[in-house]
């Protein structure tokens, strides 16, 4: 029997409210309106481009960035007289049960280390731990399926109630307003500094604190995005002291995202180090601090995105919370299993003496130049453009310029409601195919606009990608004087 005026139990006013606040803009209008564009293009409709290039999204292969060999060879490979097409040493065990038969096929290293790995996971089809496969055990270690979910949890462990505050860099990484929003915590913004290459002001973030908990927010933790998203920059060791001062004489948590930390390109000059490390070298009631760092595959020179694969490290944390931490954890069972084999595999790549570890080392080396070049090229590019200026990649995959765009222009998007820096994204995307993040998106100083462009396009087409950009940008200013 059907019910008059039957209604939905779900609705936009019904569902739990803190995910309509959530906003995410790396997967916002810009990729949405780039996805379709990419299925125009599969079914014949004409652009002024033949192809759409993703700068919105660090995601490397995605841009061609070629695997390394070493890890495909331990988890994905033919198999002898190509029997399986797509086969792999951890997926197809029997494989590996006469490795005389596969010697001249696969490095004998490969062999070892899935032979290594399936003793002690039985089969990649198997739950694991919850904590992770404990292969390469470590006591204050968390394995997740990606450091954005680490982050997730992380930040829904600090919130208690909805007057909790986490402060957090401006320009920021989205996931951290999001993840926000959706636990109903309050972001306590500070702000970083542009004119000093995206430095950190331990100054302003104090008095920024002192603000928020004046106005009773009760600031429990302080996220640290090092190398820095979207901005490039990476913090000096004397500037990590000061933070870890900060932290620990006002009792902050302090959250350290260093997922770019083999990102670095210039390291003579302004090197990487972790939290850990820096708060291990300074006087022991510092070791008190509770610092939580989280790591992934999906950046560096290996870019396994999609393989889903992170980790969280826990330093001074209560092992009652911990404990909390791991119930939490196991009830989504365990991580996947692939992606914790490659995190074992980038936490430990062939060492000298190997069979695989020339190759290893040339690819390695070889992604990384190219890297650089990259960051280099676009860099000098957009400084070259009118009115923008950019500072340059200290590391990480982005470059975050500033458009100054003309007073015609910005007065009618007041009058329309829109962000410049939207419109000029938008623009840009239907005029070259190229996808860019509007600096709104990852929120900025206000009155100035920027877009976050990645430096991952293939570096045979970087020219050619350059000079579309400068063609568009050229056309764009000219027609808004």
């Amino acid at each position: 029997m059907a019910i008059k005026n039957f209604s939905k139990v779900l609705t936009e006013s019904t569902i739990n409210q803190n995910i309509i606040k959530v906003e995410y803009a790396v997967r916002g209008e810009l990729a949405i309106r780039a996805e379709t564009i990419m299925q125009d293009l599969t079914k014949g409709k004409k652009y002024p481009f033949d192809k759409v290039t993703s700068c919105n999204i660090g995601n490397p292969q995605q841009l061609n960035q070629k695997p390394i060999t070493f890890f495909r060879q331990v988890l994905y490979t033919r198999a002898p007289n190509n029997k399986f097409k797509v086969a792999a040493l951890t997926e197809y065990t029997e494989l590996l049960a006469e490795p005389k038969k596969l010697e001249g096929l696969f490095p004998k290293d490969a062999i070892e280390r899935a032979s290594l790995f399936m003793s002690h996971i039985n089969s990649v089809g198997a739950y694991s731990h919850s904590q992770g496969i404990l292969f390469h055990p470590s006591e204050s270690g968390q394995v997740h399926p990606s450091a954005s979910s680490g982050v997730q949890l992380g930040i829904q462990l600090i919130t208690q109630n909805s007057n909790v505050g986490v402060m957090i860099p401006i320009p920021q990484y989205p996931l951290y307003t999001a993840t926000l929003a959706l636990f109903d915590a309050k972001p306590i913004p500070y702000y970083l500094d542009e004119g000093n290459d995206w430095a950190l002001d331990i100054q302003q973030l104090r008095e920024n604190l002192h603000k928020a908990r004046g106005n009773n927010i009760d600031v429990r933790a302080l996220v640290i995005i090092n190398p820095g998203n979207p901005t490039g920059q990476c913090l000096s060791f004397d500037n990590m002291k000061e933070v870890i001062e900060l932290c620990y004489q006002e009792r902050l948590v302090l959250m350290a995202d260093e997922v770019y930390q083999t990102n670095i390109y210039l390291p003579e000059t302004r090197p990487f180090h972790s939290f850990k490390k820096v708060l291990m070298s300074m006087d022991e009631k510092f070791h008190q601090l509770e610092l939580i760092s989280f790591h992934s595959i999906s950046k560096g020179m290996i870019g396994e995105c999609g393989r889903r694969g992170g980790y969280f490290e826990l330093s001074g944390i209560d092992p009652k919370v911990v404990a909390q931490i791991y119930k939490i954890a196991s009830v989504a069972l365990c991580p996947n299993v692939p992606g914790q084999i490659m995190l074992d595999l980038m936490l430990h790549p062939p060492q000298k003496g190997d069979e695989s570890y020339d190759l290893y080392q040339k690819e390695y080396t070889g992604i990384f130049e190219s890297l650089q070049r990259r960051a280099i090229k676009l860099h000098e590019a957009f400084n070259s453009m009118e009115g923008i200026t950019c500072n340059r990649a200290q590391g990480a995959m982005y470059l975050f310029p500033k458009v100054q765009f003309p007073s015609k222009f910005l007065e009618e998007c007041k009058e329309a409601g829109k962000n410049p820096d939207d419109v000029y994204s938008m623009e840009m995307l239907n005029a070259t195919g190229v996808c860019v993040i509007p600096g709104s998106g990852f929120q900025q100083v206000e009155g100035t606009y920027h877009f976050r462009s990645t430096f991952l396009p293939p570096e045979d087409r970087i020219d050619a990608f350059i000079s579309n950009l400068k063609k568009f940008h050229c056309e764009f200013m000219a027609k808004c004087q």
